[in-house]
């Protein structure tokens, strides 16, 4: 007997996806580039097309692209994923995420193949979920600039 919820759950997950280009870079290059002590020619970057994951506080990154950026595992940490399962996994030290023109400094949790892209990055670039439309967008009351809350 098929399972026609099931059917139709797959379908509107797959048409509900917000996909958006990620520049990730490695901050102590960058840090070094700018002191002038790092060629500029071997700054470590990866840019990729990255999930919005609504559901997950913190953005996640595979193990090859935390080798490919040069990052250092700093810890781990248990963390849940939204099937209820529980897993020990990396927490990366800091990382330059850039989207739509806008960036922010943040460790990622490394497991997956995918990099997927949680609240506190959205939080961080002052970016809203056009769910109707399947973007990104600027928050309206800041669309020039993130602005931070105290």
């Amino acid at each position: 007997m098929l399972d026609f919820n099931r059917i139709e759950n797959r379908q509107s997950q797959e048409i509900g996806k917000i996909k958006v280009r990620v520049k990730l870079t490695n901050v102590i290059d960058e840090e070094l580039v700018s002191r002038g002590l790092l060629n500029p020619n071997q700054l470590r970057y990866y840019e990729t097309e990255a999930l919005i994951d609504t559901g997950a506080v913190r953005s996640v990154i595979p193990m090859q692209i935390v080798q490919k950026l040069g990052l250092r595992i700093r810890r781990q940490q248990l963390a849940t994923y939204a099937d209820g399962r529980q897993e020990m996994v990396g927490i990366t030290g800091a990382i330059l995420i850039e989207i739509e023109g806008r960036e922010t400094t943040e460790a990622a949790l490394v497991t997956g193949d995918d990099v997927l892209i949680g609240q506190t990055v959205l939080e961080g670039l002052d970016l809203l979920v056009d769910c109707k439309n399947h973007r990104l967008i600027p928050n309206p009351k800041n669309p020039d600039a993130p602005v931070f809350r105290i």
